[in-house]
């Protein structure tokens, strides 16, 4: 199997679990932390939904620079927006793997804020790396969700609370 292949089957994957996680997530709660050096419930549903839309940048640019683009998180009221908002990254991100060469996978794509280099890593590697947030940040939801006696749905398997 072609990578971009596997690529787009493990976004597709990733997404349904993301997808019944963030539909749990009360706007009611959107300002609840579980610890005051903790960003708020909002802000990190807000960041898995955003995440594979940056596979269109890892694909179409060649770097990212916080000095020049300041990072903004996108203003939301309710649990629907942040489901639209998923939905709305998640085309992006499927629409870029679509249209990937796979000759390209292997230039480099650097993460900055100005002259501080976050990371430089292939273009392959940046995609693989930004699955792996997803089910990072995913997890640190569920965990939220958790605290908040939320029920949890399975995702590599059943949950304790199925």
């Amino acid at each position: 199997m072609e990578i971009i292949s596997l690529l787009q089957k493990e976004m597709e994957q990733e997404a349904i679990t993301t997808y019944k996680m963030l539909s749990l997530v009360p706007s009611e709660k959107f300002n609840w932390q579980p610890h005051p050096s903790s960003i708020n419930l909002k802000r990190l549903a807000l960041h898995v939904a955003e995440f594979p839309a940056w596979v269109n940048l890892a694909i179409t640019t060649e770097e990212i620079d916080f000095k020049d683009n300041p990072y903004t998180p996108k203003n939301i009221a309710s649990t629907n927006e942040l489901i639209n908002f998923f939905n709305e990254s998640l085309d992006k991100g499927r629409q870029a793997l679509v249209k990937a060469d796979i000759k390209t996978l292997n230039n480099i794509w650097t993460l900055r804020n100005g002259s501080h280099v976050y990371s430089s890593n292939t273009k392959y590697e940046v995609i693989r790396m930004i699955h792996s947030q997803i089910i990072h940040h995913r997890a640190q939801l569920g965990m939220y969700l958790r605290l908040l006696d939320i029920p949890l749905p399975a995702s590599y398997g059943p949950s304790a609370d199925e």
